[in-house]
């Protein structure tokens, strides 16, 4: 692994830890204004402080990113269909290397459908980008999607996901948590971060937080379950607790209600 690679994962997984907390903020790609993620630059901006990365789109880091920040940037580069569409495992590469590049971004991200009828492509896809990202020290993440027509979110499916994409080169999985995590962890030979998934209680996330890291997760990319909270600063400083400081889910969730009440 030559120079440039290796100091843009450090960019994304902090050396001092050897954890990340991702702020996943590409949900636009298919679904459009999202809620409370209608207006980017007023959602992204007060959170960016305190993210170690962010998750994007290029043309949401164009339009509505201040150059000036000092977080790294992961590019969705993956894209193609809709929410409205027939099939989301339809997807290509939307986004070249060069452009990822010029955006210094420090590292690309791609989904991968195990399981569905576009297999083949989207593995075809993680390869390409692979091998393109090896060429010009750019780091790659797949994250293995999920949805009705590939199966259950159990141990034997992201197993078996995050173990291909690792195999073909990615350098690093987001996934999502499962009962048996840590086999899943176990068998990847590379990073692991774990999706913050559909919306859920501030307890509850910060419950998937630790569990997350205590089965042995580099940290998670969470979106959802930080700018749809009502109090989203106090629920990232609670997430980066657990993350970067090994606290306990209770004592994250009373750092998260001293600090949303003092707001």
């Amino acid at each position: 692994m030559d120079w440039g690679l290796r100091n843009r994962l450090s960019r994304i997984i902090v050396p001092d830890t050897g954890r990340s907390v991702m702020l996943a903020v590409d949900h636009g790609y298919f679904l459009g204004p999202t809620s409370r993620l209608e207006v980017p630059r007023k959602t992204i901006m007060p959170l960016a402080p305190y993210a170690d990365s962010i998750m994007l789109t290029r043309g949401v880091l164009r339009s509505s990113i201040d150059p000036s920040i000092c977080n790294s940037v992961v590019l969705r580069v993956s894209g193609g269909t809709s929410i409205v569409g027939e099939d989301l495992s339809n997807e290509g590469i939307i986004t070249s290397v060069e452009d990822a590049l010029r955006l210094n971004a420090s590292g690309i991200a791609l989904s991968i459908f195990v399981g569905s009828k576009h297999e083949r492509q989207t593995l075809l896809a993680l390869s390409e980008l692979v091998n393109e990202g090896t060429k010009h020290g750019m780091p790659v993440l797949a994250v293995t999607a999920v949805g009705k027509e590939l199966g259950k979110k159990d141990s034997r499916y992201m197993a078996l996901a995050c173990r291909i994409a690792a195999e073909i080169g990615a350098n690093i999985v987001k996934t999502y948590y499962c009962d048996d995590f840590d086999k899943v962890v176990e068998s990847c030979p590379v990073p692991i971060v774990v999706a913050g998934g559909t919306k859920v209680s501030e307890k509850d996330a910060l419950e998937l937080t630790y569990n997350s890291i205590k089965s042995g997760a580099a940290g998670v990319d969470m979106g959802r379950n930080i700018w749809q909270s009502d109090h989203p600063i106090p629920m990232i400083k609670a997430v980066r607790k657990i993350v970067h400081e090994d606290a306990k889910p209770k004592e994250a969730y009373e750092l998260f209600k001293k600090l949303a009440k003092e707001k």
